[in-house]
Formats: structure tokens, C-alpha cells, sequence
């Protein structure tokens, strides 16, 4: 039983990679894209992490944020958003409590090993606080077309 459309979309404090902690409600008004993802600078990370750079002079003209989450520190996702070009906060939950909040933390299977990760998922937080789209367990394009998607219609 994991959050649904319509359902308050759960508020959290995490550390930014610019070393400044982010809240979820001080966007308020806003649309936020949530994305969460395994690990820095890996290629479907690297592909979801650019789809949004490449679309946020879109997501920003339809008054939407992105913040993209992982496990990784604040250091690693420095580099990463430098690398990247990214032109938005990368925030750490190497706890993964905020992840898990938010049902992308599960059960993954990589050629027969089963281990316990983040499940690359999307979660796009209307202005009042409320979900508007989930999606867990997504490839990367597919999850940067149906976010912007719904926070540019």
C-alpha cells in the first residue's frame, strides 16, 4: 500500500549539493518533480538526470521545479551535477528514508542477485502539496517524458 494520486505528498528536509538542507513545502505553489535514482554519474542516471536538465526551461516556464534524490552524498552529487550541467538540486538520503517514503526503495534483481535498492521512480507534487503522478519503476526516458508531460499540459 504506497501513495496515490490525490494523496498529500509526504514533506521531508534533505541536504542539497549546495550543502544547503531543501523542504519539500517551501515549493509550495509550485509543481516538483521528484526523481529518485540509484547512483550518480551511471548511465540511466546520467540519461534520466539530462532529460529533465534538457527540459527544464519547459518544466520552469509551467512553474515547476526538479529535484532529483539518491542515496549518494552531497559531495558525489556535486560532482555529478557539475558534470551533468544540471541546473537544479540533487539532494541526499544516503538513509534512504525519503525514498522509501515514497515507495521507490525495494527489492531489485540484477542477473539473478536480489538486493535491496532504489527503484527509479518519478513523483510529480502539485502546488497545494498533493500528488498529481507517481510512477515507480520506470526507465529513464519514459520517466522524464511522463513528468514533464504532466506538469506542462
Amino acid at each position: 500500500m504506497g501513495l496515490k494520486v490525490g494523496d498529500t505528498a509526504p514533506d521531508f528536509t534533505l541536504m542539497s549539493d549546495s550543502r544547503e538542507p531543501v523542504t519539500l513545502s517551501s515549493f509550495r505553489g509550485k509543481q516538483v518533480i521528484l526523481f529518485f535514482y540509484p547512483k550518480d554519474d551511471t548511465p540511466g542516471c546520467a540519461r534520466q538526470a539530462c532529460g529533465f536538465r534538457d527540459n527544464f526551461p519547459a518544466i520552469e516556464a509551467a512553474n515547476g521545479v526538479v529535484l532529483g534524490i539518491s542515496p549518494d552524498s552531497v559531495e558525489s552529487h556535486i560532482k555529478f551535477k557539475k558534470k551533468q550541467r544540471l541546473q537544479y538540486p540533487l539532494l541526499s538520503d544516503p538513509d534512504h528514508a525519503v525514498i522509501s517514503k515514497y515507495s521507490a526503495w525495494g527489492e531489485k534483481n540484477n542477473f539473478g542477485r536480489k538486493y535491496m535498492g532504489v527503484i527509479r521512480s518519478h513523483v510529480v507534487v502539485d502546488e497545494d502539496g498533493k500528488i498529481a503522478d507517481i510512477h515507480i519503476k520506470i526507465k529513464p526516458e519514459d520517466s522524464v517524458e511522463a513528468a514533464v508531460d504532466k506538469v506542462t499540459r
